[in-house]
């Protein structure tokens, strides 16, 4: 065996033998009571796991000028602190732009609680209150007085409290939460005065024995004890009808200090523990299904080199995986639809070179000489259709946000290990067995043929059928207008409820008509009748769960999704998926015309692309889906794809442009389309299969994403064909040569 087929076999093993034990385990690994015992090395995106996702934005109008220098940062510290002290495992807190700041919690299950301790401004204030009975009437009949604002206590009752604060919160040093002996072990929250603090909070109640000092929080009145005696201690206790969890968080918040400026949620996306766990076992099954359908078809049609394929498939997922493990990827829902795909489109370059070797033997070459010559000539169609398809991924990487940019991370990851699995590591394997002169032929089934049609002779129905079914779909998809945007582009809330037992949607749309939703939708999924979205112009999650709780006490109800977009995010996200479509069609036809080095080449190509990509919203439209930003996503992973086959087959004619002087343009175009049929249709099947999978086993939130590749691979098979090549014919001008 040569030496430099040592090393090859030697860096095989040894990327294979570390990826293995970087995935090990690859996720966490739990007792019988559901304690974490050893952490997996895959970290899991928060749609998976269940959490929070917020995008804060932090309000510097209501502040003076000279405080809203540094008030983001100062308002991320405090969030930062709070989360802390919540005990929230592994949290993401960070900037974005001028005036955000994005908050990851994984776990997280009570997201009122965690929604009140992140946006409460925490704005503590001690205030006198007025004993004059007089002024409190006439504050009641609309006639308060300079100095004082109308509240009322915990109790309700009206109490005519000072404006000035006598002392705020920024005096404290700390705060924790006690119980009350003496009243039932009631929870309240005691403070402690910083020394000057205390001297102030001594004066004060020395001061005004007998009155009562309201205790302030955010401009609400906690509560408003009567001042009996000087307190010289420094101490105090702010009580009211608290729940243990609520002292708690408001300890936690007086200790770590009020935020500078008010904070809005712009976004939200919170994910249940139950959806997580059911998108795991989706994409799980989803995977393995794809996996083995790939697996089975290459060893069925190619035998002996579907087996290698097969082989180079496993390693390209042990890789892949490794891979993300080591460099701490996050793997979310739609990065593991990337995994599938990668699955999918791994076989690509497989097929391409294997069909390169049928030919070549088909030619009369010997088994060393074709294998050689099938990887030789294969190299750069596969090189050009991935890259282009990585430059797609990239740009939505760039543009995207959260588990659109695992998705976009997981594909181009995967594509680079495909090709290194799909050309390096398959060779090496074919060479070893030709050196142990273990194969002596490579025998494959051939179901089909080199058709001969004249596709140029047709490009004129083609063209007006493609015209026609645009016309209907993106016409649909204009008359639709706003409605065909979901909640990520034109703001709003979407919640999903998941009820033990399966109910009518009418029950449902009847309870929610009592509570006044205005402008809101209720839809039952197809898949699992015990899941409802409800989508709302605002936040009304609490709302609905109530009346949920009282309406269908017998059913319970369980919040397994939440989606809210304000609407300057919405635009903000329409915004970037426009500019990642434009430039990844930009970056694709600049690619390609400098790989082909003229423009005629380029520019039908990306017209196939917009065909496609105009294919596939328009089947959106016409089957009542909404536009999101996985679907943006779907819609570049279908140009990226639909651009490997055209490519294939310019590579093709330039190829045929060398060995065929004779022939026109035209025949030259419909030879090449011809000669490169089988391998159109194979790669084009196996993928879309695998979608087909996707689409029926990976959950309802990847199910229009699935839709739309359907419908855009099939469309861009059809563009290839065609679309693309007789395009290319007429762009180049009917001559011969200069290709």
């Amino acid at each position: 065996m040569k030496r430099g087929l040592i090393w090859k076999i030697a860096l095989v093993v040894a990327l294979a033998g570390v990826a293995l034990w970087r995935i090990n385990p690859m996720l966490d690994v739990k007792d019988q009571s559901g304690k974490v015992v050893k952490e997996g090395k895959i970290n899991l995106g928060l749609d998976l796991q269940g959490g929070m996702h917020l995008v804060l934005r932090v309000d510097t109008s209501k502040i003076p000028e000279d405080a809203r220098k540094d008030a983001s940062e100062r308002a991320l510290e405090v969030i930062r602190n709070r989360i802390d002290e919540f005990g929230v495992k592994e949290p993401q807190i960070s900037p974005q732009g001028k005036d955000e700041i994005v908050v990851q919690l994984p776990g997280i299950t009570d997201r009122a609680r965690a929604l009140d301790l992140i946006g409460k401004t925490a704005q503590l204030e001690f205030k006198l209150v007025s004993s004059d009975p007089d002024k409190l009437n006439k504050a009641l009949q609309g006639d308060v007085p300079a100095g004082f604002e109308l509240q009322k206590d915990d109790n309700g009752d009206p109490l005519l409290v000072e404006k000035d604060a006598v002392l705020t919160g920024d005096a404290l040093t700390t705060a924790f939460m006690s119980f009350d002996q003496s009243r039932f072990n009631d929870p309240y929250v005691s403070i402690q005065f910083s020394a000057e603090g205390a001297k102030k909070f001594a004066k004060v109640t020395q001061e005004n024995v007998g009155r009562r000092l309201a205790i302030v929080l955010d401009g609400k009145v906690k509560s408003a004890p009567e001042i009996k005696e000087a307190i010289p201690s420094g101490q105090a206790q702010i009580t009211g009808r608290f729940s243990k969890e609520e002292a708690s968080d408001l300890a936690i918040v007086l200790k770590v200090g009020a935020l500078p400026a008010p904070v809005y949620i712009e976004e939200e996306r919170t994910v249940g523990p139950l959806l997580g766990q059911d998108s795991i076992n989706s994409g799980i099954k989803a995977t393995l299904y794809g996996a083995l359908f790939v697996g089975v078809f290459m060893l069925i049609y190619y035998l002996l080199a579907g087996f290698i394929a097969d082989i180079a498939m496993a390693l390209n997922i042990i890789l892949l995986l490794g891979a993300m493990a080591y460099f701490k990827v996050t793997l979310t829902l739609p990065g593991i639809a990337g995994i599938v795909l990668t699955l999918g489109m791994a076989v690509d370059a497989n097929v391409l070179i294997q069909e390169r070797m049928r030919e070549e033997l088909e030619a009369g070459k010997t088994l060393g000489q074709a294998i050689r010559l099938g990887y030789d000539r294969a190299m750069s169609a596969i090189i050009d259709s991935n890259l282009t398809t990585v430059v797609a991924a990239i740009f939505l990487f760039q543009f995207g946000t959260g588990p659109i940019r695992g998705f976009a991370l997981t594909l181009i990851i995967g594509l680079l290990i495909s090709m290194f699995t799909s050309v390096f590591v398959t060779r090496v394997i074919f060479e070893v067995l030709l050196g142990l002169k273990v194969i002596k032929g490579l025998p494959m089934l051939k179901a089909i043929g080199t058709p001969k049609i004249d596709y140029i002779k047709i490009r004129w129905i083609c063209y007006a059928l493609s015209a026609a079914v645009l016309v209907v779909g993106m016409g649909t998809y204009f008359m639709k207008g706003a409605d065909m945007y979901g909640v990520d582009f034109k703001g709003g809330q979407v919640q999903e409820f998941k009820f033990q037992k399966t109910i009518e949607v009418k029950a449902v749309r009847n309870a929610l008509a009592e509570i006044n939703l205005g402008n809101s939708s209720v839809q039952q999924l197809k898949d699992d009748p015990k899941v409802f979205i409800v989508r709302v112009p605002e936040n009304v999650t609490d709302e609905i769960s109530k009346k949920f709780d009282t309406a269908f006490k017998d059913n319970k109800a369980e919040v397994i999704r939440i989606d809210k977009v304000g609407p300057s995010v919405g635009n903000q996200l329409r915004t970037k998926a426009i500019y990642a479509i434009v430039f990844s069609m930009l970056g694709i036809m600049v690619y390609v015309a400098f790989r082909f080095k003229h423009w005629y080449f380029a520019v039908p190509g990306v017209i196939a692309l917009f065909h496609d990509v105009f294919i596939a919203m328009g089947f959106m439209a016409l089957t009542g889906r909404e536009m999101s930003l996985l679907i943006v996503s779907g819609l570049l992973t279908i140009a990226g794809f639909s651009i490997n086959d055209t490519i294939v087959i310019y590579d093709r004619i330039r190829e045929n442009a060398r060995l065929n002087h004779k022939l026109s343009l035209k025949e030259l175009v419909n030879l090449s389309v011809n000669q490169t049929m089988s391998r159109t249709l194979l790669t084009s099947f196996t993928v879309l299969v695998v979608v087909v999978i996707l689409y029926m086993y990976g959950g309802s939130v990847l199910n229009d994403f699935a839709f739309c590749l359907m419908v855009g691979f099939v469309s861009g098979v059809y563009s290839t064909v065609f679309i693309a090549s007789p395009l290319m014919l007429l762009f180049h001008g009917n001559k011969k040569r200069g290709l």
